[in-house]
């Protein structure tokens, strides 16, 4: 019997065996963080249909009942903040300080979506009829597949489930393959908050394989998915032609500027931290910076000094500043920038190698 934790998708209340595939640890990938028993697309089908069957009764539960499960759940979190931030920096590759203040963040997302099940969930109106009340309410939309990436893999779930739950939706998360255990922790954290069965369900399984049942089921109401431009926009087509409500987070290139009478000391330090944190695997990290020409050369040295000063390491290692990419695929990803930048004739002030 192998000693590695297992890690299964939960459907109905119920833990589901699967293919096996191993969860990586990107600082030391021969070492396994995990055991994954991937979901087929029957399975899918499955966590689809048990969200359907458990949501007229969730709508129905009181909203502040449902906001006290969410409120119980962020306690849970926080009281196991350690542990879960230990094995989120291990599969993902996040440092220790990281990948414990996105816990907190998960923490405090879950609190402020069940502070807002206290409040006001319409509007009045004035009505020129003394025999008419006029009113709007708003109302849940039904069963919601949540798609979620690898390089925010608690913090996004829940800025995407807290909310559905709580105003009495049900889910079927599909979150990233590279971060399973980080996922399951989330989802046990809700399960023992007192969460019914099939109101909020895990399919872990690759995007390929389960995505598409999804997308597309006709029991599922609305799509939230972040993750690159490409795969977005295809689910939007397939999601709208089933007359989905979509929502997207996409990629971006987000310039910073540095103008001349900027606080150099100030600007270094929050161009680098955008930059390279999260070994800038992150849709809102720095890619470009924009510096006025009277500090464009002394700008360019003392970032390169911090590129050349800080830690790059073992995630869990004290000092640590900067983890390993998350996998293989993002390797290549980045020496393929390098590559092209090197083609065009760019240079490098620091790095440019593998």
């Amino acid at each position: 019997m192998s000693a590695r934790p297992q890690v299964r998708s939960f459907v109905a209340g119920e833990w589901r065996d699967g293919s096996i595939s191993l969860d990586l640890n990107p600082a030391h990938p021969s070492e396994p963080v995990a055991e994954v028993h991937l979901a087929s697309p029957a399975t899918a089908r499955e966590a689809v249909e048990a969200a359907a069957a458990a949501f007229q009764a969730w709508r129905s539960t009181p909203a502040p009942a449902r906001g006290a499960i969410l409120r119980q759940a962020a306690d849970l979190l926080a009281q196991r903040s350690q542990s879960i931030a230990r094995e989120f920096a291990s599969e993902e590759g996040k440092t220790l300080a990281e990948a414990l203040g996105e816990v907190g963040r998960a923490v405090a997302i879950l609190r402020y979506y069940a502070g807002q099940t206290l409040e006001p969930d319409g509007e009045t109106f004035g009505s020129h009829s003394a025999s008419t009340l006029l009113y709007a309410r708003r109302e849940p939309v039904g069963v919601v597949a949540v798609i979620t990436p690898w390089n925010f893999p608690i913090a996004i779930p829940a800025w995407k489930i807290a909310p559905a739950l709580a105003y009495g939706n049900s889910v079927v998360w599909k979150p990233a393959e590279l971060t399973p255990v980080t996922s399951v922790r989330l989802l046990e954290a809700l399960a023992e908050a007192g969460l019914p069965d099939g109101v909020l369900n895990l399919v872990l399984g690759r995007g390929s394989e389960v995505g598409d049942v999804l997308v597309e089921h006709e029991s599922v109401s609305c799509v939230t998915f972040t993750g690159s431009n490409p795969v977005g926009r295809a689910i939007q087509v397939k999601a709208v032609q089933k007359g989905k409500k979509v929502q997207l987070e996409l990629g971006g290139k987000n310039p910073a500027i540095v103008l001349a009478d900027a606080d150099l000391d100030l600007a270094v330090e929050q161009v680098a931290r955008g930059a390279f944190l999260s070994a800038g695997q992150k849709c809102t990290a720095t890619s470009r910076v924009i510096v006025d020409r009277k500090l464009f050369d002394e700008f360019g040295e003392r970032l390169a000094l911090v590129a050349r000063t800080w830690k790059l390491g073992d995630p869990l290692a004290e000092g640590t500043r900067i983890g390993p990419l998350v996998s293989e695929d993002q390797m290549r990803s980045v020496v393929g920038h390098l590559d092209r930048g090197r083609a065009a004739g760019a240079g490098f002030l620091a790095g440019g190698g593998r």
